[in-house]
């Protein structure tokens, strides 16, 4: 491209004036043709011809130029068909263009002569193409001797020898005309190449880009040499794919040693790429360090990989052939001859070589494997990668066998996987992480071995541990809460039918998660004890040791783990976590009939209640998640419960305020009456929480008419009320409907008082419990005469 606003005025200047040109001189020449005038008609057509001569234009400007000459052209060779009317016989018209004044338009009148003398029959087409290849040499200017080749190439395409052909026939005419493409090819790769180095180092980039321009002048024979019939296998081997390699290799030129190659792989059929794979492999090594080597690997990789999908027949020649062995060989050498290459283009070269081998041979995993590894010795002594476009590479590179198998365990076979991720940086570790887990998500994957869990572990230990020393307090928090959710998620997905092994593995996790350091804990710790809670519950019923087994699983072993891992908690600190946890693993115990372990573990969850949970909400919910859980027990004898109750009840009269004390103390009143066969039916002491915890409604009251001169709502008297009447419907010989009217009238009257504070939702809650009354009593029978004496 001409640079310079001036210098691009020119060159349409020049252009136009040499269409000008042509079209002047074509117009004498058609003239001359409709009269029959051959001598004028070359007179013309040498005059237009030599406007091909400039060498002003760029390669775009001059192409156009050349279309002119090429549409003209072809008009007289319609002409020259026609002897009848020139007169003249072909044999003496290719003798009469030979003495047109200037070379280059000789050359264009040859060709076109010479296409016409082929079709005559009258001569060896072999011969008049050989002279007509010579005589080109003529032209050693790169533009216009390009596109004269190219045009010769045009005229001559349809006229080469092929078996059968209607101008030849015989054994050897396909070679003629292999010859013949080979040779117009050589000699156009030679004046294409020298484009190179021509001109001042100024304007090389100016250069390169016309150059780049004309690639597809010289491809185009290698599209012809594909195209001819009759080059067959073995030719193409022999003959064919040598003498272009070696033209390939001879330039030493980047750009045509890219494009060419690129080209050989894009035209000649994927068969033969796969039976002479190892010549067109032992190109690529002799190639310039600059060339894109990796690009046109990717493509040939590329090719014969869809090759095998479209065509699963011919699978036993990638065998056969050892295809695989020869692309990775080639690869290695090709690494080893540029050893500039970025470490971006090796990565990718074997991301390229591992796709072809998940698609070609999906069943070796010992060539996953060894691509892996070859990228592992690449990678070693180097220090992590920092490069984000080869950080990407690897992300992709180790996402291959996960997409194509879309199993985990098998990528957890592989050897030099985690060899792999040793060389990525933290952040990107993390990446890689996710997408493992992700996967196993997708694909609902279910690791059931301690061995594979502890490899996986090793695999994702970038979201269960700091790799780089970088402080947890610096990364992004909604990252973290992801990658720490993912890691809890996975946990879940670990599954063994065998509790031995479900154990091993329980271990295994536990093992990794307490390098995460106090702020991970929160988040990996409660999945592990779940999925552990979930073997305990499996082995309800089995008690003592199994021999051979270093830890039997049995709930006992598990529930001394468990109590461990809990405790890690405390030093997070997390005291409301630790201690819900707590009471599951009791809810566990008391399921299993291990009383000690269960009263041990709510020993655990009170003594945290006590020392460790400070805050006023986090103890309300602490007593009601103790009150709950204990109540769901039976396993505990009279004497461990009276304990456990006391202290329940203890603590609850103990919070800070009031109506949070008077909440709790009449959720206590639950865990005297158990409302299945087996549970404890305690009446009196069911009568005495519910009548405390009225006290402490009453003193709520008092309390808020001293600080604010109005009393707040009975929302208080009201819950205790449908405290009684629950305990009313099940039996309860303590609560009396005496006892229901009496809290009715007193909830009526606090409710009329002046001090009391209106509340709608409480008026409401009123209403609907009294509606509930009046719908027992009209219910009829046991019930209905038992909700007799309350008025409402």
């Amino acid at each position: 491209m001409i640079t310079g606003g001036g210098a691009f005025e020119d060159e349409e200047k020049w252009l136009a004036e040499g269409i000008a040109a042509i079209q002047h001189n074509a117009f004498y020449m058609h003239r001359a043709l409709d009269s029959n005038n051959l001598r004028e008609a070359l007179k013309f057509s040498a005059l237009f011809l030599s406007e091909l001569r400039t060498s002003r234009l760029s390669p775009h400007k001059y192409y156009q130029l050349y279309m002119r000459a090429f549409d003209e052209l072809r008009k007289l060779e319609v002409f020259f068909k026609e002897e009848d009317r020139h007169g003249c016989s072909v044999v003496d018209l290719y003798e009469l263009v030979q003495h047109a004044g200037n070379i280059l338009p000789r050359l264009y009148l040859l060709c076109t002569v010479g296409s016409v003398y082929i079709k005559s029959k009258d001569v060896s087409a072999k011969d008049v193409l050989k002279d007509l290849v010579e005589m080109c040499r003529g032209i050693q200017h790169p533009i216009r001797g390009l596109f004269l080749r190219s045009y010769l190439s045009q005229v001559s395409k349809d006229k080469l020898a092929e078996i059968g052909c209607q101008y030849e026939g015989g054994e050897d005419s396909v070679m003629d005309a292999v010859e013949f493409v080979l040779q117009n090819f050589a000699e156009m790769n030679k004046l294409w190449v020298r484009m190179h180095h021509q001109g001042p180092p100024r304007i090389k980039e100016k250069m390169e880009k016309e150059r780049s321009e004309l690639c597809d002048l010289v491809g185009k024979n290698l599209h012809l040499l594909s195209q001819i019939e009759g080059v067959d296998l073995e030719m193409y081997r022999d003959t064919v794919l040598p003498r272009v390699l070696e033209q390939v290799v001879n330039c030493k030129d980047e750009l045509a040693q890219y494009y060419l190659m690129d080209c050989i792989i894009q035209v000649f059929p994927d068969e033969y790429h796969l039976q002479t794979l190892e010549t067109l492999l032992g190109a690529f090594p002799q190639l310039q360090a600059t060339v894109d080597i990796k690009t046109v690997l990717s493509r040939l990789m590329e090719r014969l990989s869809n090759y095998a999908s479209s065509s699963p027949e011919v699978l036993p020649d990638f065998l056969q052939v050892e295809a695989f062995n020869k692309l990775s060989g080639a690869i290695g050498k090709v690494i080893e001859a540029q050893i500039d290459m970025p470490i971006v283009g090796v990565i990718t070269l074997y991301v390229c070589l591992l796709t072809f081998s998940l698609r070609v041979h999906p069943e070796r995993l010992d060539y996953v494997d060894h691509v892996l590894g070859a990228c592992v010795q690449k990678l070693s002594g180097k220090p992590k990668l920092e490069d984000s476009r080869a950080t990407k590479q690897v992300v992709t590179l180790l996402s291959a066998p996960l997409e194509k198998y879309n199993d985990i365990a098998t990528a957890l076979t592989l050897s030099n996987y985690p060899r792999v991720m040793d060389h990525l940086d933290s952040s990107t570790n993390k990446v890689m992480a996710m997408v493992i887990i992700q996967s196993i998500m997708k694909n609902n994957t279910c690791v059931s071995t301690s061995d594979k869990v502890d490899v996986l572990f090793e695999l994702i230990r970038g979201l269960i541990k700091d790799l780089d020393g970088t402080p947890v307090d610096e990364l992004d928090e909604e990252d973290f809460k992801e990658e720490q959710n993912s890691v809890a998620r996975l946990i879940h997905m670990l599954y063994n039918e065998d509790p031995e092994e479900m154990l091993k593995i329980i271990v295994t996790v536990k093992n990794h998660i307490m390098t995460g350091g106090p702020k991970r804990l929160p988040y990996t710790v409660p999945p592990l004890v779940f999925t552990a809670l979930k073997l305990v519950r499996k082995l309800q019923y089995q008690d003592g040791d199994v021999t051979g087994e270093e830890v039997p699983a049995t709930p006992k072993n598990i529930f001394q783990l468990l109590n461990q891992t809990i405790e890690t908690l405390l030093s997070v600190p997390s005291p409301e976590l630790a201690l819900r946890l707590y009471l599951h693993c009791a809810e566990a115990a008391s399921d299993c009939e291990l009383e000690p372990l269960a009263y041990e573990l709510f020993t655990q969850a009170f003594v945290l209640y006590e020392e460790e949970v400070a805050d006023s909400k986090a103890q309300v919910t602490a007593i009601h998640l103790i009150i709950g859980t204990l109540q769901r027990i039976n396993v505990f004898g009279v004497e461990n419960r009276d304990t456990l109750t006391h202290k329940a009840t203890g603590y609850s009269a103990k919070l800070l305020k009031k109506p949070d004390q008077c909440r709790a103390v009449y959720a206590c009143s639950h865990l005297f009456w158990v409302d299945n066969p087996d549970g404890i039916k305690d009446g009196e002491r069911v009568i005495l929480c519910l009548k405390r915890s009225l006290r402490i409604a009453n003193a709520a009251q008092q309390m808020a008419n001293a600080t604010r001169g109005s009393s707040g709502p009975v929302t208080l008297f009201v819950e205790i009320l449908n405290k009684y009447l629950y305990f009313f419907e099940k039996g309860n010989p303590h609560i009396t409907s005496a006892a229901i009217q009496d809290l009715v009238e007193l909830i009526k009257t606090e409710m009329q008082s002046d001090t009391t504070a209106s509340d709608p939702a409480t008026n409401a809650y009123f209403a609907s419990t009294l509606r509930y009354i009046q719908f027992q009593k009209q219910k009829g029978g046991v019930m209905g005469e038992k909700f007799d004496a309350v008025k409402v």
